[in-house]
């Protein structure tokens, strides 16, 4: 009786230990920034067909929740809109946790406004600075420009958790998340799509993707940087000529992760595919070369480790 039940035990033991470690090394969290979720889940998606074993799962928390979680050890891939602060450099040492940085696709962030808006086509960054800065005074169209609406402006933009947020207000206000705090602040960017979409007097920011996904809802607003009004597209942001509100766009894998065989896979796979399925849901592919020296970079780090089968 007692060697059945040491049977039993170990047999379950090895059993527990058998799913926990398989479990483990076959499953790969992703989590982060908003924008970037549409190309990590377009490629998770194609790559669940390819290997349906290997577990995929991304989440959408924002760039700063993202990298909370994943210098804490809780995630493999932390996807952002922008590079990782000093803070949070520091906690990820304090924890441990070695990482590097992939550029994926390049962005232009999106000054949007209700389709129905007749009286503004584009935007200068000084006036974007004077609309968003922390002590503005703007509250209606007329403050902005004379002869505009005097009529109440309600703005939409993300929350403190996402790089667009830190890259925006760096970008027009001169300091990351400096910035007025009175506007519809989202976590969720298709929040703000219906939001500036049903009201005529809004005015909102976001990645180029939700625009492209919402194109017929939206109108997309000129920003006249000084050489005439340029707005974001696939060549203009690829070309440099959107500015001052283009950017790179990135994920980040802890080198823990990297020396698992079903991440370096899924890691080379987003390599291979990023670029296509990047223009798919509205972003910019980088140049051809770009991306091999990206994937390169990226296997001389995981061979700097030992395999975990």
């Amino acid at each position: 009786m007692v060697k059945k039940i040491f049977a039993l035990i170990l047999f379950g033991g090895l059993f527990l230990y058998s799913c926990g470690s398989g479990g483990s090394q076959q499953e790969i969290k992703i989590d982060g920034s908003g924008t970037v979720y549409p190309i990590t889940e377009a490629v998770a998606e194609e790559f669940r067909k390819v290997d349906p074993d290997i577990r995929v799962s991304v989440g959408s928390s924002g760039s700063g929740a993202g990298f909370k979680k994943f210098t804490r050890g809780e995630t493999d891939i932390s996807n952002s809109s922008r590079e990782i602060s000093e803070e949070e450099k520091a906690l990820a040492e304090e924890n441990g946790i070695e990482y590097q940085q992939f550029s994926i696709a390049l962005d232009g962030i999106s000054i949007v406004v209700h389709q129905d808006n007749d009286w503004v086509n584009t935007l200068t960054p000084e006036e974007l600075n004077k609309i968003w800065k922390a002590d503005s005074e703007v509250q209606k169209w007329s403050d902005i420009r004379e002869g505009w609406p005097d009529e109440e402006i309600r703005l939409y933009g993300p929350n403190t958790a996402h790089g667009t947020y830190d890259f925006f207000t760096e970008v027009i206000n001169g300091k990351s998340g400096a910035s007025r705090t009175d506007f519809n602040a989202v976590a969720d960017y298709n929040v703000a799509v219906q939001g500036i979409s049903s009201d005529k007097y809004s005015l909102g920011y976001f990645g180029l993707a939700y625009y492209e996904e919402n194109a017929d809802q939206l109108k997309l607003i000129g920003i006249d940087a000084g050489d005439g009004p340029v707005k974001p597209s696939l060549e203009t942001v690829k070309n440099g000529t959107y500015k001052p509100l283009s950017r790179s766009l990135y994920i980040y894998v802890a080198k823990s992760a990297a020396k698992r065989p079903a991440v370096q896979k899924f890691v080379e796979f987003y390599f291979d595919n990023a670029g296509e399925l990047a223009q798919d849901v509205g972003y910019v592919p980088m140049p051809e070369e770009d991306i091999k020296a990206q994937k390169s970079a990226f296997r001389s780090f995981a061979s700097d480790t030992v395999a975990v089968n």
